[in-house]
């Protein structure tokens, strides 16, 4: 079976490379890839609450809210876990908002394309997960930490929604074509380099944090 790192790369380079050829094939605007990766962060998001709520063991040295230490308990978690849902949901809504403002989905092969985005992403993040909740099972990580760890995996993204923004509306076929290229090629790269670094970190904290025996 091949390693966790090397499955989810895979699986994202396939999956941005299959968004890439469907916006080719329909002639998308550069900017209109921007909904594939507003649902891979949505995703990620998803994953992380789960990854929160499924901590056996955990810290919260240094993490405070309302100017109160966050405690070591279920409460702590669940409390952090649905602040960082209500938080995260938020900004996304806005995206959202945007896209649909700028960026309105039609057609039914457009909507079966997405689906078919969502997939793959959804793939690829439970392959992260499952290492990461191994990892966290083995040490114990800092609930803060883990709470934060989502945006900067997903800032690639907004930024590219900012920068998509500007892109204006040309035919993925015409001009844009070279935009389309240099945008899923950075996102690619992204993708698998925080995704590496991601669960990497996880590792990395499990070791340090390790649980001795008795």
């Amino acid at each position: 079976m091949p390693p966790p790192t090397r499955t989810s790369a895979r699986t994202l380079i396939l999956a941005n490379g299959a968004t890439l050829i469907a916006a080719l094939i329909f002639h998308w605007a550069p900017a209109w890839l921007l909904w594939p990766y507003w649902i891979q962060s949505i995703i990620i998001g998803w994953y992380a609450r789960k990854r929160m709520l499924n901590l056996a063991q955990f810290s919260t040295e240094g993490f405070t809210s309302n100017n109160q230490p966050v405690p070591e308990n279920e409460a702590g978690k669940r409390s952090t876990a649905n602040f960082f849902t209500i938080h995260y949901g938020f900004f996304h809504f806005g995206y959202l908002v945007f896209l649909l403002g700028q960026h309105r989905v039609s057609g039914l092969w457009n909507m079966l394309v997405l689906i078919a985005c969502g997939v793959s992403f959804v793939l690829s993040q439970r392959t992260t997960y499952a290492a990461q909740h191994a990892s966290d099972l083995r040490g114990k990580p800092n609930l803060g930490r883990l709470m934060f760890t989502p945006y900067l995996r997903v800032l690639p993204m907004h930024l590219g929604i900012i920068f998509g923004s500007g892109l204006g509306g040309g035919s993925g076929l015409g001009g844009g074509t070279g935009l389309l290229l240099l945008f899923t090629g950075l996102k690619t790269l992204s993708d698998i380099g925080l995704d590496a670094l991601d669960r990497n970190l996880a590792a990395k904290i499990a070791k340090d944090t390790a649980r001795t025996p008795g």
